[in-house]
């Protein structure tokens, strides 16, 4: 089975974010389930430090959608992975107000930490609802990114 670490984070995401089970099930108890749906041991483990540096510092974060605006430079690393769609798409979900600066800067930080050898827009939701998951207060924008989601994947045709 190839699956890559999205995968594995899609899967736990979908499996856990409408249910009312403890929002942070034990690691062994993830890693026993992962096994179990197919997974490989070092997606698992890839996909379980991803989500460790999801929630890192959370409690020092201060959330203010009207705080702070500028124009993000991209470094040359981020340039690479990132092309001008993903950007786009970024700059977008800023520019609307489903995130703020700071909440950039950790999906940015997230989208780099996947690994991933090409990364696209489909890619960039999964992971925006998955830090405004990961953050209190957040729920309208997470509504909102819902919304973005999974109104563009029924996909009327005109």
């Amino acid at each position: 089975m190839k699956e890559n670490v999205l995968d594995v984070l899609m899967y736990l995401f979908e499996t856990y974010v409408d249910t009312d089970e403890d929002p942070e099930p034990d690691q062994n108890e993830l890693r026993d389930e992962l096994s179990r749906a197919g997974f490989g041991d070092l997606e698992i483990e890839r996909a379980l430090e991803w989500l460790d540096g999801l929630t890192e510092h959370q409690e020092n974060i201060v959330f203010n959608p009207a705080g702070g605006h500028g124009t993000r430079i991209y470094n040359q690393v981020e340039l690479e992975r990132l092309d001008v769609a993903c950007r786009g798409y970024i700059l977008y979900l800023e520019q609307i107000g489903i995130l703020s600066p700071l909440q950039r800067e950790i999906l940015v930080d997230r989208l780099l930490a996947l690994e991933a050898s090409d990364i696209d827009v489909e890619q960039i939701k999964w992971v925006v609802l998955m830090v405004l998951f990961s953050q209190p207060g957040q729920e309208l924008a997470y509504a909102r990114m819902e919304d973005l989601v999974f109104d563009e994947a029924s996909g009327s045709i005109h």
